[in-house]
Order: structure tokens, then sequence, then C-alpha cells
């Protein structure tokens, strides 16, 4: 039984969630084969703030203010 952690950045909507989870299920019963319902995925959303990349918080990274940007927008 595959469990699956994935850390995002905190925005994304329901339906980004969803075909993301659909997607890597589909693939785990592909190439792993394993069965459909025993797929595991659990989402952990971070914030700009707790996540640093380069040493560089992801909310103080100008090359990365424009993504950091978009999904605050996200509703």
């Amino acid at each position: 039984m595959p469990n699956i952690t994935v850390e995002l950045l905190a925005g994304r909507t329901v339906e980004q969630r969803r075909r993301f989870a659909r997607a890597v299920a589909d693939s785990a019963v592909e190439i792993l084969g394993a069965r459909e319902q025993d797929v595991r995925m659990v989402f952990t959303e971070i914030t700009a703030d707790t996540v640093a990349n380069g040493g560089v918080l992801a909310s103080e990274d100008d090359s990365r203010a424009g993504v950091v940007a978009a999904l605050a927008d996200v509703d």
C-alpha cells in the first residue's frame, strides 16, 4: 500500500489537489501494481515563510515572488 506525502505551498485549489491525487494514484496503480483503493495520499500545505530554498525563505525570495503571489490570489 503506497503512502504518499505531498507538501505544497498553501493556495492550491481543491480541484488542483483532486486532479493531482488522481494522476498520482493512476501512476501508482500502473507502475507499482497497487490497488487503487490502497493508494493513500496526505497533502500538507506549507506557507511561504515556513520553507526555504537555498537558505532563503520562499516569502523573501524575489525569484519566487510571482509563484507565491499567484498562490495567495487563489480562492
